[in-house]
């Protein structure tokens, strides 16, 4: 049986997903998905790495899928559960569509960490980079003009906020 704070993770998580299909359809920005996240919370992105902070991953959102959204990318989600604190994700990440119609897919997860009142202090995306490379050479993608290059050496750091560290003690400071 989930407990409360699960079965709040998932709920919260589905409403997080929910926007995300907005923003998939244009109907929505991309920096609405940082109202989901604590003032301090860190997200990890495989390409750009460690962002630190709601405004900063606002700022993150929006200038990282410029030049993607309304290409044919988006993140159908495939299964979502949730441990205490911890919520784990599988979804993949739409590029376009191959000439037979089928998707130009890319399998990848996410780790969230879930402390109430809606809101995350934690995700990490992992996406095989090398995949994503030979999805878009295989698709003849060539960046639009909006399109914007992640750094060329990101903060790879993937610890939990300093205030969120003791949900996962494996890996707080000593």
């Amino acid at each position: 049986m989930p407990t409360e704070l699960e079965r709040e993770s998932i709920q919260t998580y589905e409403r997080f997903v929910a926007m995300r299909d907005k923003i998939d359809a244009g109907d929505e920005p991309w920096s609405s998905l940082a109202d989901f996240f604590t003032e301090d919370a860190v997200y990890i992105d495989p390409a750009w790495g460690r962002i630190e902070g709601r405004e900063a991953i606002r700022d993150f959102f929006e200038r990282s899928m410029a030049g993607l959204t309304g290409y044919g990318w988006s993140t159908p989600e495939h299964w979502t559960m949730a441990e205490g604190h911890r919520l784990v994700s599988q979804w993949d990440q739409i590029l376009g569509e191959k000439p037979d119609g089928s998707p130009y897919a890319v399998a990848g997860l996410s780790i969230l960490y879930y402390v109430g009142d809606g809101h995350f202090c934690y995700s990490h995306d992992m996406l095989n980079m090398t995949h994503i490379g030979e999805t878009m050479r295989d698709m003849g993608w060539r960046p639009p003009k909006e399109f914007n290059m992640p750094p060329r050496q990101p903060n790879r750091d993937i610890s939990l906020p300093a205030a969120w560290a003791h949900l996962e003690a494996s890996r707080a400071p000593k």
